[in-house]
């Protein structure tokens, strides 16, 4: 709500308030129905952000122009950390930009999306058993919300 002064320096509050876009998505808010042309984003440590847009174009110009920027700013994820537990760990995401080209890039997306989708059907076969312990349950629920969420 506050207007936009280009030639004023970002404060500390500015920038511990600002959203980082690195590995997130923005798409049609089409589950919130209070308001119209509404963008909802995701970031990588899963919070959710709604946007109003002034009209239906606009929004659509801002889905595409914040997932492009949030692209550009998602290099290829780091292996999760490994550990004798056999806890699932979500993989690390690094803010740092790509050095992939586009098409590279493309392409890793393609193959992750693969992966994930893969990996979530391989999940869904191995249901959790209501007798489990619920730590189980847990970790099992934890996974799963992951790789839907990828």
């Amino acid at each position: 709500q506050d207007e936009y002064k280009p030639d004023k320096d970002l404060s500390e509050v500015d920038l511990k308030n600002a959203i980082r876009v690195h590995h997130a998505l923005a798409t049609k808010a089409s589950d919130y129905s209070k308001k119209s042309n509404v963008l909802k984003l995701k970031t990588a440590d899963w919070r959710v952000f709604l946007f109003q847009a002034p009209s239906k174009e606009e929004m659509l110009s801002w889905i595409l122009r914040i997932n492009l920027v949030a692209a550009i700013f998602s290099a290829p994820a780091f292996p999760a950390a490994i550990c004798s537990m056999k806890k699932f760990c979500r993989p690390l995401l690094p803010s740092s930009m790509t050095k992939l080209c586009q098409e590279e890039q493309l392409r890793s997306h393609e193959n992750k999306m693969k992966q994930i989708a893969d990996e979530l059907a391989e999940h869904k076969l191995r249901p959790v058993e209501k007798s489990l312990k619920s730590k189980e349950a847990e970790e099992y629920r934890l996974k799963e919300h992951y790789l839907i969420f990828e």
